[in-house]
């Protein structure tokens, strides 16, 4: 699908100008992602390109390179927009691939910005820094002090493909997730990975509670 907001859009060839893509493709997020994406929502895309930026930089990375992150973080998810969930990465690739030779972007630069997109893809397994950077940001919620009301969001969305899904099954889920989970950058093995551990604990004694 081509969104209609980059229609006749002229870039100075070489020249990337973020701030105009950042708007272009927010906006086709906000307008044309459906409706039961209530994890993958727009704000989703938003939380990992701020939280990519900021791993970045506490990782010393060049600001270009911090742009490329940025970059792949504002599409990684892109490619909901077409109705696709399996897969979808290999979605977002091809709709980054299309818009960002307009926007100056080099054929280095995008298959960069194409293996950070692939390294977010589950099991994750990033090769290169930046690819650690952008699939730490990608689960960084995991975490923090907000897992259990991003994970909510997370079900709901689930049980639109699945509607049997019961939160017990859900819990067993995100259990095995946890447990098979581990961060990549300095910053998130040392920031995230105690609250990550303290969130498997708390869900794995609830789940014997309501065992009896």
């Amino acid at each position: 699908m081509v969104c209609t907001l980059f229609l006749n859009l002229i870039v100075a060839v070489n020249m990337k100008n973020w701030n105009l893509l950042y708007t272009n493709v927010m906006d086709c997020l906000k307008t044309q992602l459906s409706p039961f994406l209530i994890y993958h929502h727009w704000k989703h895309t938003q939380h990992v390109l701020e939280a990519a930026e900021y791993i970045a930089q506490q990782e010393n990375t060049t600001e270009e390179d911090i742009l490329l992150v940025k970059t792949a973080a504002l599409f990684h998810d892109a490619g909901f927009i077409n109705g696709i969930n399996e897969g979808h990465e290999e979605e977002s690739i091809r709709f980054a691939e299309k818009k960002l030779p307009e926007f100056g972007y080099t054929k280095k630069e995008i298959e960069t910005i194409a293996g950070m997109i692939r390294a977010t893809t589950l099991p994750q397994k990033p090769k290169t820094k930046l690819e650690c950077i952008l699939a730490d940001a990608d689960v960084e919620y995991l975490g923090t002090n907000h897992f259990e009301r991003i994970g909510n969001k997370l079900y709901l969305e689930l049980k639109h493909y699945s509607p049997n899904l019961s939160l017990e099954e859900w819990n067993d889920m995100q259990i095995n997730f946890l447990q098979s989970h581990f961060y990549h950058t300095d910053y998130c093995i040392q920031n995230r990975t105690a609250i990550k551990e303290k969130n498997l604990k708390e869900l794995i004694e609830r789940k014997k509670l309501e065992k009896g």
